[in-house]
């Protein structure tokens, strides 16, 4: 049903619940009403809800309780509005976006804003569409953006998808789309390229909201023009300047705090200690892995965090509620509590320790008392999802030789950095076995291989890779790859990298490492080799497991699988393998693994 026949059939009934009329579904006793329109808390309210819909707030709703009504006395608890992420990747929880919201719901998450860039890259438009079928089916609201850039680097790596401008104007026609996912190709932006500034003007042509990302430190000429091609908001700022300046140009400035990004500390400076209106500042993830999700919590834990760094309970709350509604043009319907504005609300008991009580959405008590109380969408998914891994044969220890002539070569080398994404570029002296050259567990050299896995080509680029720290014969695989996911395989032995890239393709994807033939630990993720079907909880178990199995093996890195899927982004500096060959981003070329060693 549209907006327009809803409001028809309901706006009637919800003025006749407010007059006492007709009896309200819901009514809620005695709370604290924080009024993020207003920046009040006002105490002694009450609340009313007629269907999916608030009908009435004042000081007292009894004139609509009737004989089914079901009545909540709050006990003087604060009365939130639902929260909502700004900005979020739901693969990065490695989980469906069925058990996403089963994860946050009692954490208070009523709408998320969701980017399904990750899976667009396996499936292209068929991967967006699924995830907008997932999403509508939810208690929650999860409005989807169209990806715009799929794939990422155009030239440089063979995508399982390509997505362009017409497939956006035809998306923006969807219900449940948004507005345009990050434009990532800031360049192509202040470059004035076609592709970009087509898919823009498309979502500008529907209404839509232009999603931005503009990961450079320049706030010279080429963020002028950046934010001139159309962007209007951005998470890729870390330094207080980066806000102020998405600010004074008319940016939303959307602060990050995920699992591994934490920009509010800097960021927020800007509105506790220069005194910049805080309206146009908003909270989000970004990216969060399923064990965040358990064990420390979603936009309830960037509220708390939001708070430690200064900002005040109501401040705090307005960039995770209204201020995000109002950026995407939906705070007629959700972002405050408010007669006509569907039921998302939170009973909290101490806003500077932040932890909902209970959580009603779209009307509903989901979660209340530690126990969800919504049964969640069942799902069946088609055979082309769960088979997303396309090798045209087993892979072979031979198939990552790294050949050369001559008895010494010089070798160019990806260096991994620490809780970083930028790699650095290495060189090393290499010898030569038998027209060979071997991974060097004393020098921390092991062989990086990109396998080729969407069309099938079955083609395996072999380099070398300095830092992971293996001390024994092992290697480590992945399907979840940034940004065009292919399979990428790190390891001190070409047998054990044969293992681990087949048993990934037998699971349907995931992550895995292997030692002395044996697995030591793996996360399944069956969807595109990039989401479990399982929960939250159970992947952050398999995320434990896998990351004992890097231990095992030597590997000391702080999220070691994270660092390995990266390595594959050709659109971070310094060195990327890609399968067409590695890749010097620095100067946006290809350059030879090895080359002859000159005295």
């Amino acid at each position: 049903m549209g907006m327009d026949s809803f409001w028809l059939q309901n706006s009637r009934k919800l003025v006749d619940c407010a007059m006492g009329r007709l009896p309200a579904h819901l009514v809620i006793l005695n709370g604290k009403w924080v009024c993020v329109q207003t920046g009040e808390i006002i105490p002694n309210i009450d609340i009313a809800i007629r269907s999916k819909h608030i009908a009435y707030v004042g000081e007292n709703a009894r004139h609509t309780i009737g004989k089914d009504t079901k009545v909540i006395d709050a006990k003087g608890a604060y009365l939130v509005p639902g929260l909502l992420d700004a900005h979020m990747h739901v693969e990065s929880g490695m989980v469906t976006v069925t058990e996403f919201v089963r994860a946050v719901l009692p954490h208070g998450t009523t709408g998320m804003f969701i980017d399904p860039h990750e899976i667009a890259n396996v499936f292209g438009f068929r991967g967006v569409r699924l995830m907008v079928d997932d999403a509508a089916l939810q208690p929650i609201h999860v409005f989807v953006q169209m990806p715009s850039c799929v794939p990422s680097a155009p030239g440089f790596e063979t995508p399982g998808a390509v997505l362009g401008p017409k497939e956006v104007a035809e998306a923006m026609t969807w219900p449940g789309i948004i507005g345009l996912g990050e434009m990532m190709d800031f360049p192509g932006v202040f470059n004035g390229e076609d592709k970009a500034h087509a898919e823009m003007a498309a979502t500008r042509a529907a209404g839509k909201v232009i999603g931005g990302h503009y990961a450079s430190p320049d706030l010279g000429r080429a963020f002028h023009g950046y934010v001139a091609g159309g962007p209007q908001d951005d998470h890729e700022g870390t330094r207080l300047e980066d806000a102020v300046a998405r600010a004074r140009q008319g940016m939303k400035v959307m602060l990050r705090y995920g699992s591994a990004w934490h920009d509010v500390a800097a960021q927020v400076k800007a509105v506790t200690e220069m005194g910049l209106s805080s309206r146009n500042f908003l909270l989000c993830t970004d990216d969060s892995q399923a064990e965040t999700l358990v064990s420390e919590g979603h936009m309830d834990r960037v509220i708390r965090h939001a708070i430690s760094e200064g900002l005040d309970a109501m401040t705090a709350i307005q960039m995770a509620t209204l201020n995000t509604a109002e950026h995407f043009g939906v705070s007629r319907e959700i972002g405050l509590i408010a007669p006509g504005r569907y039921s998302d609300l939170l009973l909290v008991d101490d806003l500077q320790d932040f932890h909902p009580r209970m959580v009603i959405a779209k009307g509903k008590v989901v979660f209340d008392d530690g126990e969800t109380l919504v049964n969640l969408p069942e799902r069946e998914y088609p055979e082309w999802v769960t088979n997303s891994v396309h090798l045209p044969r087993p892979l072979r220890a031979d198939d990552f030789k790294l050949t050369t002539n001559g008895a010494k070569v010089t070798a160019h080398v990806i260096g991994v950095i620490e809780n970083q994404a930028p790699t650095k570029h290495l060189v090393f002296e290499m010898d030569v076995i038998g027209s060979e050259v071997h991974p060097d567990i004393f020098r921390d050299i092991a062989k990086i291989a990109l396998v080729e896995r969407h069309q099938p080509t079955g083609k395996v680029q072999v380099g070398l890779v300095h830092g992971f720290g293996f001390t024994k014969a092992c290697a480590v695989a992945t399907t979840v790859a940034h940004d065009s996911h292919q399979m990428i395989v790190v390891g001190t032995d070409e047998s054990q990298m044969a293992l681990a890239a087949n048993h990934l393709a037998e699971i349907g994807g995931g992550q895995v490492v292997v030692s002395e033939g044996r697995v030591l630990g793996e996360i399944r993720l069956e969807i595109a080799g990039l989401m479990s079907t399982q929960s939250a909880e159970r992947v952050a178990a398999e995320a434990a497991e896998l990351l004992y199995g890097f231990r095992e093996c030597g590997c000391a890195l702080n999220n070691p699988n994270m660092t390995m899927s990266l390595l594959g982004l050709v659109v971070i500096p310094q060195l990327r393998i890609s399968d067409m060959g590695l890749v010097d981003v620095d100067r946006f070329g290809f350059i030879p693994v090895l080359e002859p060693h000159i005295e």
